[in-house]
């Protein structure tokens, strides 16, 4: 599939993968800052954003997609920061095509992810709609945030109800969502049930990664996020308090400096691969 992309910056690449909802968009946070540095390539997945299908697909149809992305601009060999699914996807890609993924930065994200969520009561959802549709016409109200947002499935997603990042949702996790396709909803429930392990391939391997993770995260747990890092094996692991799977928009400051960090650490093996 001809994938929907946004290509930003120049220098040494970096593959951009978004979760579910999500859209090459939804990576913002961390294009706009690495592409002062490196070539951001951002993808709508097949089924998200701009890369619409008609048709059912399985999760690793995103591998071909992304391989034949990777080879119509020409590049050779690239990191991979991959967020939530995007991490999942971008694990995947690395025990595929171990000699083009140079190193991974993995955000809330595991090789055998786990959850703990609650189950969601008609109260969640009806109050999540009106926190959203408030927040995408008054980004950051406090009013909503109190009243509606600390009520709805937003507090298993966020651990900090601060204005900036109910307007990071609004403005990249509302349209992300709108245009997230049932086909790809489908596709990633299937995967779900499948309850698929890579924590035996992980030793495949070599190249440096980065796990972050979110210590309140109730989608992708923080341990099953450390199980994957323990598994790599040249993984350095961060776990950041009060906070939650979106944490990257909860504090995008800490988290862009720590990945600025690691990759002064290791962008000489990362590029000399």
């Amino acid at each position: 599939m001809h994938l929907n992309v946004n290509i930003q910056g120049k220098g040494f690449p970096i593959l951009c993968l978004h979760g579910h909802p999500g859209s090459g968009n939804s990576m913002s946070v961390f294009t706009e800052h690495l592409s002062q540095h490196f070539q951001t390539i951002a993808p709508d997945l097949r089924g998200y954003g701009k890369s619409r299908t008609k048709q059912d697909f399985v999760m690793t149809d995103h591998l071909q997609d992304l391989e034949e992305l990777l080879d119509r601009l020409q590049i050779k060999k690239c990191l991979i920061l991959g967020w939530s699914l995007g991490g999942i996807v971008g694990i995947e890609l690395a025990l595929k095509l171990p000699h083009r993924v140079t190193g991974l930065i993995l955000v809330a994200t595991a090789a055998k992810p786990r959850s703990n969520h609650p189950p969601i009561s008609l109260q969640d959802n009806l109050f999540t709609g009106i926190a959203a549709l408030l927040n995408y016409v008054k980004p950051g109200w406090d009013w909503n945030i109190q009243t509606f947002g600390k009520k709805s499935l937003f507090r298993y997603l966020i651990n900090q109800h601060t204005p900036s990042t109910y307007s990071y949702i609004a403005k990249y996790a509302v349209p992300a969502y709108l245009q997230t396709s049932s086909f790809a909803t489908r596709a990633l429930n299937r995967a779900i049930k499948t309850d698929r392990n890579r924590i035996p391939d992980l030793y495949q391997i070599r190249s440096p990664s980065l796990m972050l993770t979110g210590a309140a995260d109730r989608h992708i747990t923080a341990l099953s996020s450390l199980e994957t890092s323990q598994n790599l094996s040249n993984c350095k692991y961060k776990c950041y308090p009060q906070t939650a799977h979106l944490f990257p928009w909860e504090i995008p400051g800490q988290v862009l400096g720590d990945i600025d960090n690691w990759l002064g650490e290791n962008l000489s093996v990362v590029c000399n691969q």
